[in-house]
């Protein structure tokens, strides 16, 4: 869900105007199909316009940051726990954090790299029978709400959990915040 501030309002507004501008000038056609392409031409320009404005706006004006960010292991269940904080540094409320956590297993050591690390064959894959053998995949990727209608300056805590493959070593961790 996206939070409007008072600068989306003004925004949807102005394209509402716009469209409205657009469709009075039309009524000056006397021919209705050349009418109707107008309007819905004009519909479609306004309604786009609106739409690549909003997400410009939401960009611009509602700032979070990852404060900080910590990590741990439980082994027993085969999970990484990450905890840290999350604050709005834009002077309006955000309305949903989003976090989204990229792990890497052992990036690529030359001496260990071999050839089906580099190149794994798929094409007609489909018509090959299924191996008994499970696809261990080296990226695990997953995205987290940490925070929810969050005030300007304001500073939330978060933790979230993640299953943790067993077979992954020196695992390199990505973070990235998406805020709207």
């Amino acid at each position: 869900m996206i939070y409007f501030t008072i600068l989306h309002w003004l925004t949807l507004l102005f394209f509402l105007a716009l469209f409205i501008l657009l469709v009075i000038v039309s009524r000056k056609e006397s021919r209705p199909n050349v009418f109707w392409s107008m309007v819905f031409a004009s519909f479609l320009v306004t309604s786009t316009a609106a739409v690549f404005s909003i997400f410009v706006l939401d960009k611009y004006t509602k700032k979070g940051k990852l404060l900080s960010i910590e990590n741990h292991r439980i082994l027993r269940t085969e999970e990484i726990v990450f905890r840290g904080k999350v604050a709005n540094v834009g002077k309006f409320t955000i309305g949903e954090c989003k976090l989204k956590i990229k792990m890497i297993n052992n990036p690529i050591e030359s001496g260990k790299l071999s050839g089906s690390q580099i190149f794994k064959p798929s094409g007609l894959s489909i018509f090959k029978k299924k191996e008994g053998k499970k696809e261990r995949p080296n990226t695990v990727e997953k995205e987290f709400v940490v925070a929810k209608m969050l005030k300007p300056k304001e500073v939330q805590s978060f933790t979230v959990r993640m299953h943790y493959p067993p077979y992954f070593s020196k695992t390199r961790l990505i973070y990235h915040l998406y805020c709207h």
